[in-house]
C-alpha cells in the first residue's frame, strides 16, 4: 500500500471522490502544511495554524496508479482558483515520484488549455497529517451529502 495526500477545498467531498474509488483502501480527511501540532477544526477555520484541508488516501498501486489519482484530484476542483490556505489546491508529495508525476500533470494541463486562468496548484513535500475530527471522517456517507460540491 502506498499513501497520497491531496488538498482540493473543503475535504468532505474530495474524500468521497477517493473513497470511492477501487483500488483505495482508506482515506482520511485531516490537515496538514502547517506548523500547529493537533490543530483543531475551529483552529484550521481560523486560519492560525497555516493548515490546509487534506485528504490521505491509501491505495493499491497495483489497482490504481499515482496518475489515475491525480486526474481525480483535478476533476474534483477548480486549480486556477486562489483560495486561502486552508481551501488551497495542493499535492503533497510523499516520493520524489510522485513530486515528479505531480509536476508532469500540471504542466500537462496548463498546456492543455483547458483553463483560462493559471493552474494555481501548489506541489510541496509531505508535511505531518494531523486527522480531522471524527464527525469530519466520510462525512458524505454518514450524511448523504453536504455543503460542499465534490
Amino acid at each position: 500500500m502506498e499513501k497520497a495526500i491531496f488538498g482540493a477545498g473543503c475535504f468532505w467531498g474530495v474524500e468521497e471522490a477517493f473513497r470511492t474509488l477501487p483500488g483505495v483502501t482508506a482515506t482520511r480527511a485531516g490537515y496538514t502544511g502547517g506548523l500547529a501540532q493537533h490543530p483543531t477544526y475551529a483552529q484550521v477555520c481560523a486560519g492560525v495554524t497555516g493548515h490546509t484541508e487534506a485528504v490521505e488516501v491509501t491505495y493499491d498501486p497495483a489497482r490504481v496508479t499515482y496518475d489515475e489519482l491525480l486526474c481525480v484530484f483535478w476533476e474534483t476542483h477548480d486549480p486556477t482558483r486562489q483560495q486561502k490556505t486552508q481551501y488551497a489546491s495542493v499535492i503533497f508529495f510523499v516520493t520524489r515520484t510522485q513530486k515528479d508525476a505531480a509536476e508532469a500533470a500540471k504542466a500537462a494541463l496548463e498546456a492543455s488549455g483547458t483553463y483560462r486562468g493559471n493552474v494555481e496548484t501548489a506541489i510541496l513535500p509531505a508535511r505531518p497529517f494531523w486527522p480531522a475530527e471524527g464527525y469530519h471522517q466520510q462525512y458524505y456517507k454518514k450524511h448523504g451529502g453536504g455543503a460542499c460540491p465534490i
